[in-house]
C-alpha cells in the first residue's frame, strides 16, 4: 500500500472508487506536523523550528509547500531508519486516533465500505506515516508523497516523487486506476483538493464539521 512507483489497482466491473483527502478531511487537523511534534517533544520541536527559519522565510516568498516540507522532514527525521519510522508512526497513530479522527468522516468512510466501494486515501502527508491509519480504517490503496531512504534505508530529507498535492493527486490516481478514472465521490478541505473533486460525480468539500 502507498509504494512510491505507480501500481495499477485492481477494481470490480461497477465497483465505485471513493478518494478521500486525510489531513482536515478524516482528521481534525494536520497529521504529518502533529507526527512531528509528537515524536520531538515540546523541547525538541521548539529547537527544530528555530533551525527552520531560513526555509520558513523562504516558503514565505516562494510558497512552495513541496520545498517546506522537504525541510522539516530533513530537521526532524534526517537520518532516521525505515523500521524506526515505521513502528513510531504505529505508535503515534495508536496514540492520537480517538481524539484526532472525525467522527461523521469515519461514518461516512464505513457507509461507502458496506456499499461495496473501493476506498482510496489520497494525501500530501508522506506515506510511511499515514500508513498506519490506513491500515486501522481497511483502505484499499493510499496515495500520498513518498520519502526517499537512501542505500542504509534512512530518510534522506529528500522525496522519491512529486508532493501528493493538487493535479498531483488527479495524476496519482490515473496511474492507479487509469487515465479515464472517474469517482464516485471525493471529499476533500482544501484548494489541494479541488483537481481531485472535480473528477468525482459527488463532490465533498468540507462536508465533515465532527470533533472528537
Amino acid at each position: 500500500m502507498g509504494s512510491a512507483h505507480a501500481v495499477r489497482q485492481r477494481v470490480e466491473a461497477g465497483q465505485p472508487v471513493v478518494a478521500f483527502d486525510f489531513d482536515g478531511t478524516l482528521t481534525i487537523r494536520d497529521s504529518f506536523t502533529e507526527f512531528l511534534r509528537w515524536r520531538a517533544g515540546p523541547g525538541g520541536w521548539a529547537l527544530g523550528l528555530v533551525k527552520m527559519a531560513p526555509a520558513v522565510a523562504h516558503y514565505a516568498r516562494d510558497r512552495d509547500r513541496g520545498r517546506i516540507k522537504a525541510a522539516s522532514v530533513r530537521e526532524f527525521l534526517g537520518g532516521m531508519d525505515r523500521q524506526t519510522l515505521e513502528s513510531e508512526a504505529e505508535r503515534f497513530a495508536e496514540a492520537v486516533w480517538d481524539q484526532f479522527m472525525r467522527p461523521d468522516a469515519l461514518d461516512c468512510w464505513k457507509a461507502w465500505g458496506d456499499k461495496g466501494a473501493h476506498r482510496v486515501i489520497v494525501t500530501a502527508s508522506p506515506v510511511t506515516t499515514v500508513a498506519p491509519f490506513a491500515k486501522r480504517l481497511g483502505a484499499e490503496n493510499l496515495l500520498g508523497t513518498p520519502l526517499f531512504f537512501d542505500a542504509e534505508d534512512r530518510v534522506s530529507g529528500a522525496f522519491a516523487g512529486p508532493n501528493c498535492r493538487g493535479p498531483e493527486k488527479v495524476r496519482r490516481l490515473q496511474a492507479a486506476y487509469g487515465a479515464d478514472v472517474r469517482l464516485a465521490a471525493a471529499y476533500g478541505d482544501t484548494s489541494g483538493d479541488t483537481e481531485m473533486l472535480q473528477i468525482a460525480d459527488e463532490k465533498g468539500f468540507r462536508v465533515f464539521k465532527g470533533r472528537p
